[in-house]
């Protein structure tokens, strides 16, 4: 779990620090930095001219040890720096010093005859858009297409939002340092990272302990020691017993929950069904339990069987009173629950009924749109800070869907998942994430640590099955998903 952790920049300056002051020099951390980006050159690109160019802070001074090492290997390379060198500061200063050559200005003309760039501007700390030179200088790199190597990020990537700010950098290689920040992955930064590597340069793993990290990249690591046991001696009721509330009309979306509850291992499930529809759900895989209700009594009559410990409410439910009801009693009944779609859309203009009844072991799904018309938006903020708000808000666990959904609990934990790919934008695959999230609730696995897995399963699930994929090709790719979780562990129910 520790090689998942994310660090914002805030984190990565104390941890920095921290290494220093526990005797590490910063001279040996910057040379160590620039050794690994030489390194991560030299596995993927022969000698060629490379021109490296230089910002007025540590990542220049980064720059300027990869210089050295590189033209100390007979590689033809130049140096350009954005100011000068005369107001370089500490450690940046020294390795400028180092440097016994040219150092041009920053300008177009230093691009000329490049086969590689190695960009060593601006760091992950960046707070304002590129102006000047330096935007003139990347958009220009960007246009000739010659190969980008950045440090830290690429330029121009704001490194705890992952926002571009004016422009950035297209690296085909990124090399950070000790552990990654969240612009690595949040979009659009990622985009912008092509291949990142994270290199060790010496700070210490204890540091760790003392800075207290609280977000993860979304992997197995983080999850899979609360992830659902198979049992030699369990049965279908160890499993948990979940409810899908289907909808009337757009009878598929609980289907589709429904069944990918069952496929990640729920022992029953029960879809909850409008008695006009019952004979719709009724067709569907025999596997599946369809109660009838007519209205909220014999609702909360199926809901009362103490056995059913999770609800999904939402998916095809239909915006409106009669939603805000059957969410109350759902939420009122202290069971684990998903919140999805119409659930969250349905207290769009009443907020604080929701909010007053939301408990910790509930999930919310929203995408942006839905997520925007609950909790309205803040243009500056970033989908980390989005989901991390909305949680702490709720007192519930948020999952923000999108290509870099994001996961955040009330205490401040989140991860941030990646592996979605784009054919997962198709009608109904938010039901099926919804479902797999329910049956591990149901399964008795923490709400954080099951939304994780649930959007990790998800996509790996699209990932595995590749073009073409459609809502209910999802649930069968859960077996193959669950083997490599599970390991060769077996299990048997009864």
């Amino acid at each position: 779990m520790s090689d998942n952790i994310l660090l914002n920049i805030d984190e990565m300056y104390r941890s920095d620090a921290a290494a220093i002051a526990g005797g590490v020099p910063g001279l040996a951390l910057m040379e160590a930095a620039g050794a690994a980006v030489v390194h991560a050159i030299r596995l993927r690109w022969s000698s060629c001219p490379v021109v490296v160019l230089c910002g007025p802070g540590n990542n220049g001074g980064d720059g300027f040890v990869v210089a050295r090492l590189l033209d100390d290997l007979g590689w033809p390379v130049r140096v350009a720096l954005l100011g000068d060198v005369q107001g370089l500061r500490g450690d940046a200063a020294v390795n400028a010093s180092r440097w016994e050559k040219q150092v041009e200005e920053l300008s177009l003309d230093v691009l000329n005859g490049a086969e590689l760039v190695v960009d060593a501007l601006f760091g992950a700390g960046l707070s304002r858009p590129l102006e000047g030179v330096a935007l003139d200088v990347v958009e220009a790199l960007n246009m000739i297409k010659c190969p980008c190597v950045a440090i830290d990020v690429p330029s121009g990537v704001q490194g705890d939002s992952g926002r571009v700010l004016g422009a950035a950098s297209k690296a085909a290689l990124t090399v950070t340092f000790f552990r990654r920040k969240p612009g690595h992955l949040l979009m659009p930064g990622r985009q912008y990272c092509g291949e990142t590597v994270v290199a060790d340069i010496g700070i210490p793993e204890r540091v760790l302990k003392t800075i207290g990290p609280m977000t993860w990249e979304n992997a197995p690591d983080l999850w899979r020691g609360s992830f659902p046991q198979l049992r030699p001696d369990g049965n279908k009721y160890d499993r948990g017993h979940a409810v899908v509330i289907g909808g009337a009309v757009m009878t598929g979306a609980a289907r589709l929950a429904a069944y990918a509850a069952r496929r990640i291992g729920a022992g029953l499930v029960t879809i909850a069904a409008p008695t006009p529809s019952f004979a719709i759900y009724a067709s569907g895989p025999p596997g599946t339990i369809v109660a009838p209700f007519d209205d909220l009594d014999s609702l909360s009559a199926i809901l009362s069987d103490t056995r059913k410990n999770a609800v999904l409410v939402g998916p095809g439910g239909g915006v409106g009173q009669e939603m805000r009801e059957k969410v109350s009693l759902v939420l009122g009944s202290g069971k684990g629950c998903v919140l999805d779609a119409d659930a969250l859309t349905s207290f769009a203009d009443g907020r604080e009924a929701l909010l007053d009844a939301l408990h910790e072991g509930c999930l919310l799904t929203p995408h942006e749109g839905e997520y925007t018309r609950l909790f309205g938006r803040d243009g500056g903020d970033d989908r980390l800070t989005m989901a991390r708000k909305a949680a702490s808000l709720c007192g519930a666990v948020v999952l923000l869907k999108g290509a870099d959904t994001v996961i955040a609990a009330p205490d401040g934990r989140a991860a941030i998942n990646v592996n979605a790919p784009p054919t997962l934008a198709t009608a109904g695959s938010g039901d099926v994430l919804a479902g797999i999230a329910l049956g591990l609730i149901a399964q008795g696995m923490p709400v954080f640590e099951a939304a994780c897995a649930a959007a990790w399963i998800h996509g790996e699930a699209a990932r595995q099955f590749g073009p073409g994929l459609v809502a209910e090709d999802l649930s069968g790719g859960i077996p193959h998903v669950l083997s490599h979780i599970y390991g060769d562990q077996h299990g048997s129910e009864q």
